[in-house]
């Protein structure tokens, strides 16, 4: 994208958010993980804290306590083990559903970034004759607007759980 396109109006940014979020679900429940990297900057920070139950929704999570905090290189080489069949806990691979919502969009703090928040049921269903779960998230993304389109630079991604309800997070939020 040209610098003429930062200076898109809210319906439009809201249109480009809410759109590279419907194809980054479609690419991750298609397991296109190589395809979905691609959508990620090279700067991204990819975080889900560990959520405990306060009084304060604030207060909920703790600065340095992650399930997950990857760097692109990280997030590749995630992809890369889900590759080799050798990612134990998705063998076989979770068959995945996300639906998104309750988007909000706003112009981020600089003219190239989209801040993004979203509400995220992800169903996961695991071999043949086992029930699936939901896995629902809060997340809250920067999406940076570059030549090539949108990118994830910012991932955080809050579990409504605190105790982890399904068997891991091999999936990707």
């Amino acid at each position: 994208m040209t610098s003429e396109q930062v200076d898109l109006t809210a319906e439009q940014l809201r249109h480009l958010a809410e759109d590279f979020l419907a194809r980054e679900a479609k690419l991750l429940d298609e397991r296109r993980y190589d395809q979905w990297l691609e959508m990620i900057d090279d700067d991204v920070l990819y975080e889900v804290p560990i959520r405990a139950a306060k009084f304060d929704y604030d207060e909920e999570t703790s600065a340095g306590a992650f399930r997950i905090r990857d760097d692109r290189y990280l997030l590749a080489l995630r992809v890369k083990r889900l590759a080799t069949g050798q990612a134990w806990a998705e063998v076989a691979p979770s068959r995945t559903l996300r639906v998104v919502g309750s988007v909000i969009v706003e112009r981020g703090e600089l003219p190239d970034v989209i801040n993004v928040e979203s509400a995220v049921l992800l169903y996961r269903q695991r071999g043949h004759d086992e029930l699936g779960d939901i896995i629902p998230v809060r997340r809250t993304d920067r999406l940076r607007i570059t030549d090539t389109g949108l990118k994830l630079f910012r991932r955080h991604a809050v579990l409504a759980t605190a105790i982890l309800h399904t068997p891991n997070l091999g999936v990707f939020l």
